[in-house]
C-alpha cells in the first residue's frame, strides 16, 4: 500500500478500464436502483460488465486482477473511491489527499506516500461531495471549504480551488473503532499508572480540566479517555464542531454546531451551544475544542456551578494554554481588564493536561499542571508530573522518563473530603511513577 515512488499523471490501462466499467454501470443501471442493490447483486452486476469489457478489448488478466477491479468500482459507487482501502485500514490514523496524484497517510505517527491516486480533480470533487452531501453540507466555488465527519465519527476537512491552488485537498482524521482507554494509554507509554490514578481522582472530584497540545497531538483522544471516568449517573452535554467524542455513558446529549446556509444565515456557533447547554441541566459540559469567544462562556459556566467540565485547546505548553485562554476571552468583544480575565481563569480551571506528539511519532502526556492562584497579576502554575526526554535511541525512538515534581496540589483537601484516596508517595520528588523508563 505504501510507496516511496510518485506516480505520473498518465492513466494506466486499468485506470481506463475502471472508468469505462463505472460509466457503463451508471448508464445501464439507474443510480436509485444501484443504491437499493445488495452488495452481492452489485458485485455480480459489475463483474458482468468487467467480463464484457475484457472480451471486447481481448485482454488477458488474472482472476485476482478482475476481483480487484470489481472492488475498485464498488468503492467508486458506494464508497470513497481510491481512498476507501485506506479508510478501512485500522493502522491508518490519518489520510491526506494533496490533489489527485498524491495521497499520504499517517501510520503510527509517521507520514508515508501511498500508491493511491485519483484520475483528476473532478474525481476528487466527486468523492468530497459523497462525503459531505449526506450531512447537508456542500462545497463549491462559493463555499470552497468544509468540515464534516464520516459515519464512524472520523473528521473530514476539504478545501478546493480557487483556494487550493494545486487541486482539491482532503484531510481525514480517523477515529479508532475501539476507543482508547486510559489503561491502554498506560500500556502504550502515553502516561503512567500513577498519572492515570491521579487523573481519575481529578475527574471524580469534579475538577475543571483542559487538555492542551499541538495539532495532531491526540487531545481529543485523551479527552475521550478522561470522560470514561465520569460516573454513569451524571448528565453530560458534549459540544463540538464535528461530533467526534465517543462517550460510553448512557445519559449523553451530543450537540454539533452548524455553518451558515447559502444565504449566509442560520449559523449556530459553539458559543450559542454553550449558552444553550446551561439551560439543559447538565452535570458536566464537555466542549470538543475551545477556539474563540466561547471561552468566556465556558469559564463562566465553570465558575457558576458546572464543576467537572472539560475541553481542549491548541497550545505549545501549559503556560501558553493560559495565554491562549486569555486571548480567546478577549475575542468575545467584552471590555474586561486583563486582571479580571485572569481571575476568571484562575478560579475556573484546576488542571491542565498537556499532550505532545514527539519526534518519533509517539504521543505522550508531557505535563500534568495545577492552576493555583493569582500572584502579582500573574496566574501561578505548578507542574505535578512531567515527561523528561533524555535523547533518542538507535531506532529513532524517544528515550525519557516520567517523574513527579514533589509538589502536592492545593486541591488534595477536596479529594480527602470526598474520600478519594491516592498512594501517599504519589507526588514524591524525583519519583518515577510506575518505575517505567520510556
Amino acid at each position: 500500500m505504501v510507496s516511496s515512488v510518485e506516480k505520473g499523471p498518465e492513466l494506466t490501462l486499468m485506470d481506463e478500464l475502471r472508468q469505462r466499467v463505472h460509466q457503463r454501470l451508471l448508464v445501464e443501471t439507474e443510480f436509485p436502483v444501484l443504491q437499493r442493490m445488495s452488495e452481492r447483486d452489485l458485485r455480480r452486476r459489475i463483474g458482468e460488465i468487467v467480463e464484457s469489457e475484457i472480451q471486447v478489448r481481448q485482454l488477458s488478466v488474472t482472476t485476482r486482477t478482475i476481483e480487484q477491479l470489481v472492488q475498485e468500482v464498488i468503492n467508486e459507487v458506494s464508497g470513497f473511491g481510491p481512498i476507501q482501502p485506506l479508510v478501512d485500514d485500522p493502522e491508518v490514523s490519518e489520510i491526506m489527499v494533496n490533489g489527485p496524484q498524491k495521497v499520504y497517510v499517517e501510520i503510527r505517527g509517521k507520514i508515508h506516500l501511498t500508491d493511491r491516486r485519483f484520475v483528476d480533480d473532478e474525481h476528487v470533487l466527486r468523492v468530497i461531495d459523497r462525503i459531505v452531501s449526506p450531512l447537508g453540507r456542500r462545497v463549491d466555488e462559493s463555499m470552497p471549504m468544509v468540515d464534516a465527519r464520516l459515519p464512524d465519527g472520523s473528521r473530514v476537512n476539504a478545501i478546493i480551488p480557487p483556494l487550493a491552488i494545486k487541486g482539491p485537498c482532503v484531510t481525514i482524521r480517523k477515529f479508532s473503532r475501539i476507543p482508547l482507554t486510559p489503561a491502554r494509554m498506560v500500556e502504550l507509554g502515553s502516561m503512567t499508572e500513577e498519572m492515570r490514578m491521579f487523573i481519575e481522582a481529578s475527574v471524580l472530584a469534579r475538577l475543571n480540566v483542559i487538555v492542551s497540545g499541538g495539532t495532531g497531538s491526540g487531545k481529543t483522544t485523551t479527552l475521550n479517555a478522561l470522560s470514561s471516568f465520569i460516573p454513569s449517573d451524571e448528565r453530560i452535554v458534549t459540544i463540538e464542531d464535528a461530533a467526534e467524542l465517543q462517550l460510553q455513558q448512557d445519559h449523553v446529549i451530543t450537540l454539533e454546531s452548524r455553518p451558515p446556509n447559502i444565504e449566509g444565515k442560520g449559523e449556530i456557533t459553539i458559543r450559542h451551544l454553550v449558552r444553550n447547554s446551561l439551560r439543559m441541566r447538565p452535570d458536566r459540559i464537555i466542549v470538543g475544542e475551545v477556539r474563540g469567544a466561547e471561552a468566556l462562556d465556558m469559564l463562566q459556566a465553570m465558575n457558576t456551578g458546572h464543576e467537572g467540565s472539560m475541553s481542549t485547546l491548541h497550545s505549545n505548553s501549559p503556560r501558553d494554554s493560559i495565554s491562549r485562554m486569555e486571548t480567546m476571552v478577549l475575542m468575545a468583544g467584552t471590555d474586561l481588564p486583563v486582571r479580571a480575565i485572569r481571575e476568571q481563569v484562575s478560579s475556573a480551571l484546576h488542571l491542565l493536561i498537556h499532550q505532545s506528539r514527539l519526534r518519533d511519532g509517539s504521543r505522550k502526556v508531557t505535563h500534568i499542571t495545577e492552576v493555583q492562584r493569582m500572584e502579582s497579576d500573574q496566574i501561578v502554575l505548578q507542574d505535578l508530573f512531567v515527561f523528561r526526554q533524555t535523547g533518542m535511541d538507535r531506532n529513532g525512538k524517544v528515550v525519557g522518563e516520567y517523574v513527579a515534581t514533589g509538589c502536592r496540589p492545593l486541591f488534595m483537601d477536596l479529594f480527602e473530603s470526598q474520600s478519594i484516596e491516592l498512594p501517599p508517595d504519589i507526588f514524591s520528588a524525583g519519583a518515577r511513577p510506575g518505575g517505567v523508563r520510556r
